[in-house]
């Protein structure tokens, strides 16, 4: 008895002690960054380096704020995030519905089919959609970042399909008897029970854009339409990287998503759960 409590002990302090190991090593880069922001240029490389610099610079923050047009950047960003993010999170659920409890034939065929478009690289399509927003008058607008997610991802169909296949089919037949068509037991039934995946798809498609470098380096040439990240690549040149500027608008750009996972961290566990990912 004695033997397996020691043992039992034992675990709890390995995996507890993997835990703070695993941490350690996702939060050491945010805490350089932040320490990297708060330094004078000549302290960020020395012989030897300080997670707590002995000076502090909080005005980096302001100076790299004010050496671009930041705040044109951060309201291009929030444009292209708060128009695509409900269409995502619309149609990926809509498709899904469709997956998940409409019968035609090819059904399974084509969700493989669109299950399948993930593993094609981003890489060969830029060219195509290139030509295709050109033809369409869309090169330097924010169009280019919004359209593509407004009209679903395959990973977020499979996440919404996964979790209404879940729901039971006897509130669908219940709702069918009350009269309802498709529409209806899609938008009054599955969709307010579809909450917490909904909440997912929204805040993964949220980071996705904030984050979004390529794309809108791409399609975009006019810094009056930059988002923030293109803001930040500014910092750096042929000749020069400014560190801590770079770094204190990183800091502050990690707010927003920081801010959202926060207050809906609970959601998204309980979405991604239910959804069947973790199996």
């Amino acid at each position: 008895m004695h033997a397996l409590e020691s043992k039992k002990r034992t675990q709890t302090v390995l995996v507890f002690a993997l835990t703070v190991l695993c941490a350690a090593a996702f939060l050491f880069p945010i805490a350089w960054m932040l320490s990297t922001a708060v330094k004078a240029p000549e302290d960020i490389f020395t012989a030897k380096p300080e997670l707590i610099p002995t000076n502090w610079q909080l005005h980096n923050f302001a100076d790299a704020w004010n050496a671009q047009p930041f705040g044109r950047f951060l309201l291009n960003t929030l444009i292209v995030v708060g128009v695509s993010t409900p269409f995502a999170m619309l149609s990926a659920t809509m498709v899904a519905f469709g997956f998940a409890r409409i019968n035609f034939w090819g059904r399974n065929a084509l969700f493989l089919f669109v299950i399948g478009t993930m593993v094609i690289p981003w890489d060969v399509t830029a060219i195509p959609l290139y030509i295709q927003y050109n033809k369409m008058g869309l090169i330097n607008t924010l169009w280019p970042m919004i359209l593509p997610g407004a009209f679903g991802s395959a990973f977020f169909i499979f996440l919404a399909r996964q979790f209404i296949m879940g729901v039971p089919r006897d509130l669908d037949e219940a709702a069918e008897i009350d009269g309802c068509n498709r529409w209806q037991i899609y938008w009054s039934i599955i969709l307010p029970l579809c909450r917490p995946i909904v909440v997912v798809i929204g805040v993964f498609h949220f980071v996705w854009c904030w984050n979004e470098f390529l794309t809108p380096l791409i399609f975009i040439n006019d810094q009056s339409m930059y988002t923030l990240p293109l803001g930040i690549n500014l910092f750096k040149n042929a000749f020069n990287i400014e560190y801590e500027k770079l770094m204190a608008v990183s800091c502050l750009s990690v707010l927003f998503p920081a801010t959202l996972f926060y207050f809906t961290q609970n959601l998204i566990l309980g979405g991604i759960s239910l959804s069947g990912v973790k199996k």
